[in-house]
């Protein structure tokens, strides 16, 4: 096995000169590692992307005075962006504020709820609401802090497959809690187990889409998502979710890094199993290291096309896509907050549906995101812009043209019953992404969110390491390889590769 070390060098940076990298595609996955790899001065950064403009998923677009974030819209774990505006001399005015609440949810039968932040308004919105004793919910967000203390360090900010990574105090302290970490059991059964109402536990379910996956196969430990939400707590980026975007790609020019866009890699070049650049159509990048921020299928299927793949992950189950309308709506809602979901009444057959892969629920769970309720100017007055979206399969070649009016038709009809409206005249402007722009826009494998879904156990340890195990100076970021998909998670794997990157050089001046 080749080692996975930087070309060799003598003493430190000045004598070795300063090392070359280029990070293939500028998702905020690899503006993040750009940005912390410039700021050690060891590393002259190029960022190579297709698209015209950053962010991936993560971007925006406007029509008739009604601005969208196209891509992700939950913000949590703020520290991570902290970390990243920290490491320019010249302060990003990013901020951000804590909102009073995560969710607002909805039933078939009029129920609707609030999930309120502070834990005293939570434990008497669930007695209200649902008539039990809030204690039960309490004690599974108690046991999610517990799961996000004891397995966050190895599962989310380390290579899990570096043999250094199993050796610490974190993971000695884990094993002694393994029977609690809910390893052997389902996300749906720990939750069915723990709480004591159907509807707290569909809640609590809905926290597996988070990832792409099923919570009727995927792990129980998964229940580590609710503590980032809960107990931590839900942010709102000021400016949008696209203003994570634009302030790190500020801090990563701010400390030198090198952006081309409409700039899409051919290549990553490789002799004698070690990277000396890539290719793209007008000119050759040398470099020492190249990240890949790319879907990992991509990566090797089109980037690699001379090298082993490692078929065993590259056909893995991929996780769901999406269907999204954003909508201009010509009304207000005071019922709607940021996050709204409209529960199925069959949660169950709406999974199943979604791991058959060829039809789509005819009661599907709709989540609507008003960035307006926060950023007022994001819509004009007394109007709301609405980015409304269900789970769907992948893409597998389906007929989304016959697919997609019907679910518009279902959504349109489902609005309508729970919210005791009319939805379709208010509507003054659409635009849609399916899993097949998905795919041709991001170059997501088969417009999967989040590269593999977390259906199985061993899940985390079968996503692609950050790191080649065969190609010296070959690296991985962003949601289709360790630790996963959505934006804490990628920011994580930034943070992962800028460790391994800083590791192999010092190995390789020592």
């Amino acid at each position: 096995m080749v080692q996975n070390l930087l070309p060799e060098c003598v003493d430190d940076v000045e004598t070795c000169g300063v090392k070359k990298v280029v990070v293939v595609g500028a998702g905020i996955g690899g503006l993040a590692t750009a940005a912390r790899l410039a700021a050690s001065k060891k590393f002259e950064v190029t960022v190579l992307e297709q698209a015209a403009g950053p962010g991936g998923k993560l971007t925006s677009f406007t029509e008739k005075g009604f601005r969208f974030d196209a891509g992700p819209s939950l913000f949590t774990l703020p520290h991570l962006i902290d970390e990243l505006t920290e490491l320019s001399e010249n302060q990003s005015a990013f901020g951000y504020t804590k909102l009073d609440r995560s969710c607002h949810y909805f039933w078939e039968d009029g129920t609707s709820f609030i999930a309120w932040a502070d834990r005293q308004k939570l434990a008497q919105e669930i007695q209200s609401v649902f008539g039990v004793d809030p204690m039960p919910t309490l004690k599974h967000l108690d046991h999610s802090r517990f799961l996000y203390d004891k397995t966050a360090s190895l599962f989310m900010e380390r290579s899990l497959h570096k043999l250094k990574s199993y050796f610490s105090r974190e993971v000695i302290k884990a094993l002694f809690s393994v029977g609690r970490l809910n390893l052997t059991t389902t996300m749906h059964k720990a939750n069915a187990n723990a709480l004591n109402h159907p509807k707290l536990v569909q809640l609590f379910n809905r926290y597996a889409t988070y990832n792409g996956s099923d919570p009727y196969r995927a792990p129980g430990v998964l229940n580590i998502i609710p503590h980032l939400e809960h107990n931590i707590g839900t942010f709102f980026p000021n400016g949008g979710m696209y203003s994570i975007t634009s302030s790190v790609e500020q801090v990563a020019k701010d400390l030198g890094v090198t952006i081309h866009y409409n700039a899409p890699v051919d290549e990553i070049l490789i002799a004698k199993n070690k990277v000396t650049g890539v290719a793209t159509r007008d000119a050759t990048h040398e470099a020492e290291v190249v990240v890949s921020n790319a879907d990992v299928f991509t990566t090797y299927r089109h980037l690699l096309p001379h090298q082993k793949a490692p078929e065993r992950i590259l056909q893995r189950e991929r996780s769901t896509s999406a269907l999204i309308f954003y909508w201009g709506i010509n009304a207000s809602f005071s019922e709607l907050h940021l996050h709204n979901i409209l529960f199925s009444d069959n949660y169950r057959e709406e999974f199943t549906l979604l791991q058959d892969g060829a039809s789509i629920s005819e009661d599907p769970t709709v989540y609507i995101n008003i960035s307006s309720k926060c950023e007022p100017t994001d819509a004009p007055p007394n109007a709301e812009n609405w980015f409304v979206m269900i789970n769907v399969p992948s893409n597998v070649n389906q007929n989304w043209d016959a697919l997609i009016p019907k679910a518009r038709a279902s959504i349109v009809q489902k609005i309508n019953r729970m919210l005791n409206t009319d939805i379709e005249p208010l509507i003054e402007c659409e635009s849609i992404l399916d899993p097949r722009t998905i795919e041709s826009r991001t170059s997501s494998h088969m417009g999967a969110l989040y590269g593999t879904a977390s259906n199985d156990r061993m899940a985390a340890f079968l996503r692609h390491p950050n790191f080649s195990q065969s190609i010296s100076g070959l690296y991985f970021c962003g949601g289709s390889v360790h630790p996963g998909g959505g934006i804490p998670l990628c920011l994580l794997s930034a943070r992962i590769v800028n460790e391994l990157i800083e590791n192999d050089y010092h190995a390789a001046h020592t």
